[in-house]
């Protein structure tokens, strides 16, 4: 059974800094592709990083500078670095886990990001 678990969000003031984990399990990690996503409030999901097989790494250009998105195939793990946190940045963060178009989604992380 394939599962990914997000953890990691919860409150912090702007300009503050979170890391969201996305654990799975269920699958040979190492040869997906990992996404993370967010969904604000009232508004569609949408992409906010990428990390590929092999390593290569893409950011929204909402996020750029801001976030980092980093993995340890060792741990199953795939890691958003979230810096100088916005209001804006507020939403149900969800990782998904894609290989040739199967595609599997945790049950995402709440961030809130006071002004």
């Amino acid at each position: 059974q394939v599962q990914l678990v997000e953890s990691g969000g919860g409150l912090v003031q702007a300009g503050g800094s979170l890391r969201l984990s996305c654990v799975a399990s269920g699958i040979t990690f190492r040869i997906y592709t990992i996404d993370w996503y967010c969904q604000a409030p009232g508004k569609q999901r949408e992409f906010v990083a990428r990390i590929s097989r092999d390593g290569g790494t893409r950011v929204a250009d909402s996020v750029k500078g801001r976030f980092t998105i980093s993995k340890n195939n060792v741990k199953n793990t795939v890691y958003l670095q979230m810096n100088s946190l916005k209001p804006a940045d507020t939403a149900v963060y969800y990782c998904r886990a894609d290989l040739g178009g199967t595609s599997y989604w945790g049950t995402g992380t709440l961030v809130t990001v006071s002004s």
